[in-house]
C-alpha cells in the first residue's frame, strides 16, 4: 500500500515556534512528517496513528536532537565586491561611521568596487558568503541591492541575487535598494538621482521581476523622509512591498512613515521614538533588529526594546551581513548578540530569526514555524535545549538542514 507520508522524523524534540503554548512552542518526544515538500503532521510521537514504518516511505531517527524551523536572515547585503577592512582600522583610530561616509568611504567605496565587478564575480563572491550562512541553518535569506546606484549595476546585483537562489538550495528574497546613498555622479543633483530611482530603476526592476520588495535608507547621510516617501509611492505603483532602514543614526521619523505606508518592516531603529513605536504597533510593521551593526560600530544607544515589546511590535533579527557596518556571516552569533547586547530572551531571539523573520519578508504563511501545511524547512540540532543556540559562541551544533523536504548537503 502507498505510504501516507514521504518522510517521518522521530526521536526528536520540536521547537515549533508557534505562539500561545509552551515556551518555544516546544513538543518533547515529538515527530514531524513531510509530504511533497511540506509539513504534513507535527505532534507528540505517542499520538501517531500507527507504526512509523507503515506511515512513511522513510523514517529518520534523530536520537533525541531538537528540530527548529530553518533560520531566516531577513536583512542582508550579501552581493558586493571588495571589502572595507581599511575603514575598520580608521574607526578604531577614532573616525566615526558618518565621517568616513562623508569623506567618500563607506557605501560609496563598495559602490566603486561593485560597479567594476562582473556578474559572474558577484555571483561567485556572494555564493561563498551565502554558504557560510547556510552552514549555520539559514534556509531563507533576503539580499539587497544598493551598491550599484545606477540602473545597469543595480540590475546586475539583483540578477546575481536571483542566480544564487537558483544554484543553491536556499530561498532568496531580493530587495531593490537604489535609494541607499547618492552616487558620486549625483552628489550635487539629488533630484535627478531620485528621478532615476523612481522613474527608471523601479519600473525596470519590476518589469524584469527582479525584486520582491523595495527598501530605502532614511538618514541624515542618505535620504530624507520626503524623498523616501516618493520612493515608496513609486514602489507601490509598481506593485512592490516596501521596507526601510530607519532611525539607525538619528531620528528621522522614517519608521513612522514606513508603518503609515504599510511597510513590511523597519530596520535598525536605535533612535526610534514613541510615535514610531505606536505607528508600527498599529499597522503590524515588523521591527528588524540588527545587533551586528550595533556591535561592530560600537554604538551605545540601544533600540527601545522594552517599548517595542510592550507595544507587541514583532521583533525580528538578521545579520545585516555587509562589507562596512556588519561583516558578520554567523546567524548563531547574532542570536547571542541579541541576548547579550539587546537583552532579548533566547526564545525571543530564536523567534526573531524564524517566525518573525518570516513575517518581515511577507512569508509568514509559508515558513518560520513548524506547522502543518508550511514548507518543510527545518534544522536538526545536537543540543539539550533551544536556549543553547543563543548561548554558545563559536560552536555550531547543526547536524542537518532540510530544505523544502530534502536533506541539504553539508
Amino acid at each position: 500500500m502507498p505510504k501516507l507520508w514521504d518522510q517521518l522524523w522521530i526521536d526528536c524534540h520540536l521547537a515549533t515556534m508557534v505562539q500561545g503554548g509552551a515556551p518555544y512552542g516546544a513538543i518533547r518526544n515529538g515527530a514531524l512528517a513531510v509530504k511533497d515538500g511540506r509539513i504534513a503532521w507535527v505532534g507528540e510521537r505517542a499520538n501517531l496513528h500507527g507504526d512509523p514504518e507503515t506511515l512513511a516511505g522513510e523514517v529518520v531517527s534523530c536520537g533525541g536532537a531538537w528540530l527548529t524551523p530553518g533560520l531566516i536572515d531577513c536583512h542582508t547585503h550579501l552581493v558586493f565586491a571588495g571589502n572595507r577592512a581599511q575603514e575598520f582600522e580608521m574607526r578604531l583610530e577614532g573616525a566615526s561611521y558618518e565621517e568616513i561616509a562623508r569623506a567618500g568611504g563607506g557605501i560609496i567605496s563598495t559602490v566603486r568596487a561593485t560597479r567594476e565587478a562582473s556578474l559572474d564575480q558577484l555571483i561567485q563572491s556572494g555564493e561563498g558568503r551565502l554558504r557560510q550562512l547556510m552552514a549555520e541553518g539559514v534556509t531563507t535569506v533576503e539580499i539587497k541591492s544598493g551598491y550599484g546606484l545606477d540602473t545597469k549595476n543595480e540590475l546586475k546585483m539583483l540578477r546575481a541575487a536571483t542566480a544564487l537562489g537558483e544554484r543553491l538550495p536556499v530561498r532568496v528574497r531580493r530587495t531593490f535598494l537604489g535609494a541607499h546613498a547618492l552616487p558620486p555622479e549625483h552628489a550635487d543633483t539629488r533630484g535627478a538621482y531620485l528621478d532615476l530611482v523612481c522613474d527608471e530603476m523601479i519600473p525596470a526592476v519590476a518589469g524584469e521581476g527582479l525584486a520582491d520588495a523595495v527598501d530605502a535608507f532614511c538618514e541624515n547621510i542618505a535620504f530624507t523622509r520626503d524623498e523616501v516617501e516618493r520612493v515608496f509611492k513609486a514602489a507601490k505603483q509598481a506593485g512592490l512591498p516596501i521596507k526601510l532602514h530607519a532611525e539607525q543614526l538619528s531620528d528621522q521619523k522614517g519608521a513612522e512613515l514606513a508603518a503609515q505606508m504599510g511597510a513590511l518592516s523597519a530596520d535598525h531603529l536605535e533612535y526610534l521614538d514613541e510615535s514610531g513605536v505606536t505607528a508600527m504597533a498599529k499597522t503590524g510593521t515588523v521591527a528588524v533588529l540588527l545587533p551586528g551593526a550595533f556591535y561592530y560600530l560600537r554604538e551605545t544607544k540601544l533600540p527601545p526594546i522594552d517599548a517595542l515589546r510592550a507595544a507587541k511590535v514583532p521583533l525580528a533579527l538578521a545579520t545585516d551581513a555587509n562589507p562596512g557596518s556588519s561583516p558578520i556571516l554567523s546567524p548563531l552569533l547574532i542570536l547571542n548578540l541579541a541576548c547579550t547586547l539587546f537583552h532579548l530572551t533566547p526564545e525571543e531571539a530564536l523567534a526573531g530569526m524564524t517566525r518573525e523573520g518570516a513575517r518581515a519578508l511577507g512569508l509568514a504563511d509559508e515558513v518560520g514555524t513548524l506547522e502543518e501545511g508550511k514548507v518543510a524547512d527545518f534544522c536538526r540540532w545536537r543540543i539539550e535545549a533551544p536556549a543553547e543556540l543563543a548561548y554558545w559562541v563559536g560552536a555550531n551544533p547543526l547536524e542537518q538542514t532540510v530544505f523544502e523536504g530534502w536533506v541539504r548537503p553539508r
